[in-house]
Order: structure tokens, then sequence, then C-alpha cells
């Protein structure tokens, strides 16, 4: 599938606004399900969104829904992830990821290509 690179991440305030990117290979974003994922210092990697080949997108309701927006551009072949109203506990490195065609998944293990991160630091 080629590298996957995040983009974007940097100090911000509580409340504050900021859009993450990752660049893809050629066709990647239109082909494969598409996903973001942060993993906090200590934590284990959690789910953020997902975006199909279709458009359908699915989100970690819990922390995210309502906050953050994914969506993708292909002719860029770029996937963004639009994050308002950042909290302090949105503190984390996030990762883009791929996976086969398909519905959204919230797995990690589906995904088999992976970015290096960006690091998201929200001060409260």
């Amino acid at each position: 599938q080629g590298q996957l690179v995040e983009s974007g991440g940097r100090l911000v305030q509580a409340g504050d606004s900021l859009r993450l990117s990752c660049s893809a290979p050629r066709r990647t974003v239109s082909w494969y399900t598409m996903g973001w994922f942060r993993q906090a210092s200590g934590k284990e990697r959690e789910f953020v969104a997902a975006i199909a080949r279709s458009g359908h997108t699915a989100y970690n309701e819990d922390s995210v829904k309502g906050r953050f927006t994914i969506s993708k551009d292909s002719a860029k072949d770029t996937v963004y992830l639009q994050m308002n109203n950042l909290r302090p506990e949105d503190t984390a490195v996030y990762y883009c990821a791929a996976a086969q065609p398909g519905n959204p998944s919230r797995v990690p293990g589906s995904y088999d290509n992976w970015g290096q991160g960006t690091q998201v630091t929200v001060s409260s």
C-alpha cells in the first residue's frame, strides 16, 4: 500500500480546533477503508474515527462524537480529521491507518498499514 504520512499535530489550548491530515499513496484513499486512532502515554491505542470507500463513517461515540469529523479527498489522496472543542484528554499521538475495503472497522488489528503518528497536545 505504501507509506501513510500524518501531519498537523501541535500544542493547542482547550477549546481550540485542529485539523490533521494523512497523505496516502495514489488511490489508497479511494480504495481502502481509512481510520484514525490515537494513543495516549501509558494507554492502549484507541479508535477515533474511520471512513469507508463508500464514504460511510464511524466514530468513537464515547470520546469524540460530535466534536471530531473524518473526511477524505480522493483526488488529493488525503484523509482529514477535523477536531473541534479539544480537551486535555484528547492529548495523544494520532495515527492514520488503512484497511482492506469494507465497513469502517474500529479494531486496530483490521488495519495493516500505519503511519508514524503526529502528536497532539491540548493544554488546560
